[in-house]
């Protein structure tokens, strides 16, 4: 419900596998919550969800066979947290919140941010699934492609693709006995707003399948996967991370909503810089989901097949982004 002072709660995440997210964490950002619970709440749905092929228990290893955990949290320049490359810990946006509030510092990696978790009562478990490992393990038998053009088409074949099905989890679902399917990846990126206008974002990733180890794409780094500004909006992306690192995106898009940017029009820019400084290949795709203090939501995508989670009092919503770039 709003307030008088106009703020609408809302909840938004990348990917319609989030809208299960957002409805568990509705009721209680509805009676007037703290939306980092929120948003934690949302990742944490994700994360314990084999079905989810790149959060948490669902996510692929590296090239090792390892799988490692990346993610943030946000409420403000001076209040957020990072933890990547987590080995025994399924909810890194979580572990996040505990480097924001009970450190000086903003970002753990490897073992250490283990061990941390572990001191602060985090519960330690594998990671790898069977259907990962077993995945994996086609995957390190199999051939290289060498025609370059089977390799083109297999590319746009497996760009993410969301079906709008929440139950689905999966965003390669054609491929679902094929283990290229897992050739791509994406992540979970959450934002909401409170009823008194606070607003909160976390991110929480498996990173790129069989990616070489010790890779970290942007979703945790603050600034690239995840941005909030208070009274100015947030910000979260998804997709290839190398393309949404080379140009600060989540900070992009605030800073244009700082300029008099609508959220739909921040997110586009950020799209647009994007399609302006890389060579884009059949399997890059990249989305925005920007958020006002007043629960305005829009999306920008690289490509078409991205849809946004949306919940606020008047019901929950799939929506394409405002703004595509590109059909192909």
């Amino acid at each position: 419900m709003s307030n008088p002072n106009g703020f609408v709660p809302c909840i938004a995440s990348t990917w319609s596998f989030s809208a299960r997210g957002n409805a568990a964490a509705w009721p209680a950002l509805a009676a007037g919550g703290d939306p980092l619970d929120a948003v934690l709440e949302a990742c944490r749905v994700a994360e314990e969800d084999p079905a989810v092929d790149s959060v948490g228990f669902g996510g692929l290893p590296d090239a090792a066979g390892r799988v490692t955990l990346d993610g943030c949290v946000m409420r403000s320049p001076a209040e957020c947290g990072s933890a990547c490359g987590l080995r025994r810990h399924l909810h890194p946006a979580r572990v996040a919140r505990l480097v924001m509030e009970r450190t000086p510092h903003v970002m753990l990696v490897g073992e250490a941010a283990d061990e941390f978790a572990d001191l602060h009562g985090e519960p330690s478990r594998e990671l790898v699934s069977d259907a990962a490992r077993e995945a994996w393990e086609r995957w390190r038998a199999a051939p290289p492609t060498l025609d370059a053009a089977a390799a083109q088409a297999r590319d746009r074949a497996l760009r993410p693709v969301d079906s709008g099905d929440p139950g689905a989890g999966a965003l390669f679902g054609s491929h679902a006995r094929n283990e290229t399917r897992w050739h791509d990846h994406d992540t979970i990126g959450s934002l909401a707003v409170g009823a008194d206008g606070q607003l909160a974002g976390a991110c929480s990733t498996s990173g790129m399948p069989w990616k070489v180890p010790g890779r970290v794409g942007d979703s945790p780094i603050i600034g690239h996967g995840l941005y909030v500004e208070p009274g100015v909006g947030a910000a979260t992306a998804t997709g290839t991370g190398e393309l949404i690192m080379g140009v600060c995106g989540a900070f992009l898009a605030v800073e244009e909503m700082r300029r008099g940017a609508t959220p739909l029009e921040a997110a586009r820019t950020v799209v647009e810089r994007i399609g302006r400084s890389y060579r884009i290949e059949p399997h890059h795709q990249t989305a925005f989901v920007v958020v006002g203090p007043d629960g305005t939501v829009g999306a920008a995508a690289l490509r078409t097949g991205f849809l946004v989670a949306v919940r606020t009092p008047a019901g929950e919503r799939l929506e394409p982004p405002g703004f595509t770039l590109r059909a192909d």
